[in-house]
């Protein structure tokens, strides 16, 4: 698979990178450890070198799962993880106390198996805890050769500011898809003049943009999507539209919806790596096929020209969550 550079920091990944929390958190139930690092080192084989988790997805399990389906691999791929959360729990609220980013990065290096984070990214921006003072923590943590780079998540643009003037951000990991395009309007803009890289979660749009979801769909109970405004069933049906867009521009590329949304996000910035998720094999093999689409600009404009005219339906996070974004 082809490599970008994240920004200037010189960290260099295949262009799509493999997000794990699925495996074990957010989708229903936890995927078999067996079958997951089959799944994980299947990426591997495939050339897929960037590996997406954080202690608060399980929590900790994640970790554990990557450290060990990771280990033969180790001088192969990059793994990235996140702080962030009081005791590691997403629920429990946010905690970036340079103590506790101390304690994260030693726990996630047994668990990870590593000698460092590649990439060790604040999961929520704390309103508690000044950015200079959670970037200055990374930055010693990066002299003392526990981690290599530092990056944010579903950060606002004055934090991103404030945090790239202490310690240079290699990358910002938030939501952008074809159905979620709001950073296009500031965040974008500040990657592209500070050289910070750019990981898109959710680039499928939490499995909508695949088309293998409509309004009948029913999820596990314990599904996240279930609490989603976006995922009613009266929002899938009005979104569905932009479904068939993808499904009309894939049917003349001879690739699936799924691969059109991922290679128009490549087709974005050269310093775009998204990161999909999956717990199924075919579905690892669809999404890395998406880096041998090559959209045209004709197919970016009338790709555009088309979703302009779409009123994506439903807000991404329910009010609780989406205070914790752009900060």
């Amino acid at each position: 698979m082809q490599k970008r550079k994240l920004g200037k920091s010189g960290l260099e990944v295949s262009a799509l990178g493999l997000g794990c929390m699925g495996l074990s958190f957010g989708y229903g139930p936890a995927t078999d450890t067996q079958e997951a690092i089959k799944l994980i080192r299947a990426a591997v084989e495939h050339g897929v070198t960037f590996f997406d988790t954080a202690e608060a997805y399980g929590p900790f399990v994640n970790e554990e799962l990557l450290g060990e389906a990771l280990a033969p691999y180790h001088n192969q791929v990059v793994i990235a993880t996140k702080f962030g959360f009081k005791n590691g729990d997403s629920k429990a609220g946010v905690d970036s106390r340079p103590e506790r980013i101390r304690e994260v990065a030693e726990a996630s290096l047994k668990r990870l198996k590593v000698e460092a984070i590649d990439l060790f990214y604040q999961h929520r921006v704390d309103p508690n805890v000044p950015m200079e003072d959670v970037a200055g923590t990374v930055k010693d943590l990066i002299k003392e050769g526990k981690v290599k780079h530092f990056g944010l998540s579903e950060a606002g643009v004055v934090s991103i500011r404030k945090a790239h003037a202490i310690q240079p951000v290699a990358a910002l990991q938030s939501e952008y898809s074809l159905w979620w395009r709001e950073p296009e309007k500031e965040i974008i803009p500040t990657l592209e003049e500070l050289g910070i890289g750019f990981v898109p979660f959710s680039p499928l749009g939490k499995g909508f943009l695949t088309g293998a979801i409509n309004e009948d769909t029913k999820f596990d109970s314990t599904d996240f999507r279930n609490i989603v405004p976006r995922f009613t069933p009266e929002a899938r049906k009005a979104n569905q539209t932009l479904v068939d867009l993808l499904s009309k521009i894939a049917q003349q590329k001879d690739a699936t919806p799924a691969q059109i949304a991922l290679a128009w996000l490549l087709a974005q910035k050269p310093w775009i790596v998204p990161i999909p998720g999956t717990t199924k094999l075919h579905r690892l093999k669809e999404n890395i096929g998406a880096a041998n689409v090559e959209l045209t600009t004709d197919d970016l404009n009338e790709i555009e020209i088309a979703a302009s005219k779409i009123d994506v339906q439903g807000n991404r996070y329910p009010d609780a969550l989406a205070k914790l974004t752009g900060r």
